[in-house]
């Protein structure tokens, strides 16, 4: 039976390609978006043509009230279009960016940091693993910034190390049912997110790509086979790690 892979933030940059090098490993794909319903409908039509089955469903995870209905929303295209199958992966890709010190961050930025990048994360996943075929995974999307410093991502980065740390959590609460769970943490990459603060910024491309032994900064591309090879039986014995997809920035 077709498997099924559920990944938050699917409609853009680094989702994107996660959903569709995932379906190209096979698997049917659910994304979610928040604020790109067109975007969103563009990659699951790109994928049923590829002959996947593909749903898009909407999800703010800064409203975290919000996980209730989503998760209400997804049991009834599991029924209506996935023929009441269970799915079989979530990778939790859906995130904000922000360049903000510590000098001025505020309480109300670091309760949306916190929402979109843990706290939803936590009872997403939470909500989510009882409705999951058990020999599935969860792979969380983390970032470079929890191993190497970059000033102004206090924030961001601090919640991905939560994240890290629950990722290890989930793996040995969850191995009773055959659930791996694996975090992949891209190094910069060349896409829309925060304000496309590379893509738009030539002299802090320059000074990434720099950085790295490969001489450049990475595309959506050099992550979306990581995480699918994870929604994979190739990766059955990968579990409770940290993969970090940076091109070896900063070694």
């Amino acid at each position: 039976m077709t498997k099924i892979a559920i990944i938050t933030g699917g409609s853009r940059g680094l989702g994107k390609d996660m959903a569709l090098a995932t379906a190209r490993k096979g698997l049917d794909i659910i994304i979610t978006y928040n604020t790109q319903p067109d975007a969103a409908l563009e990659v699951v039509a790109e994928i049923e043509a590829a002959g996947q089955q593909a749903a898009a469903i909407p999800l703010n995870l800064l409203k975290i009230n919000a996980i209730d209905g989503f998760v209400e929303a997804l049991t009834e295209v599991l029924a209506t279009k996935f023929e009441g199958r269970k799915p079989d992966f979530l990778v939790n890709n859906a995130g904000m960016g922000g360049n903000i010190s510590m000098e001025t961050a505020t309480e109300e930025q670091f309760d949306d940091f916190l929402n979109v990048h843990f706290k939803g994360v936590y009872f997403l996943t939470q909500k989510l693993l009882p409705l999951m075929n058990d020999g599935g995974g969860i792979i969380n999307i983390s970032t470079g910034t929890t191993r190497f410093v970059n000033p102004g991502y206090s924030l961001y980065a601090s919640m991905k190390g939560a994240i890290e740390v629950l990722t290890r959590y989930i793996a040995k609460e969850y191995g009773r049912r055959g659930i791996r769970a694996n975090v992949v943490a891209p190094g910069p990459i060349e896409t829309d997110f925060n304000n496309a603060a590379i893509r738009s910024n030539p002299q802090l491309k320059e000074r990434l790509a720099g950085l790295t032994p490969l001489g450049r900064v990475g595309n959506a591309d050099d992550v979306g086979g990581v995480v699918a090879f994870l929604c994979s039986d190739d990766a059955k014995w990968v579990n409770g790690q940290r993969i970090e997809v940076s091109g070896g920035i900063n070694i």
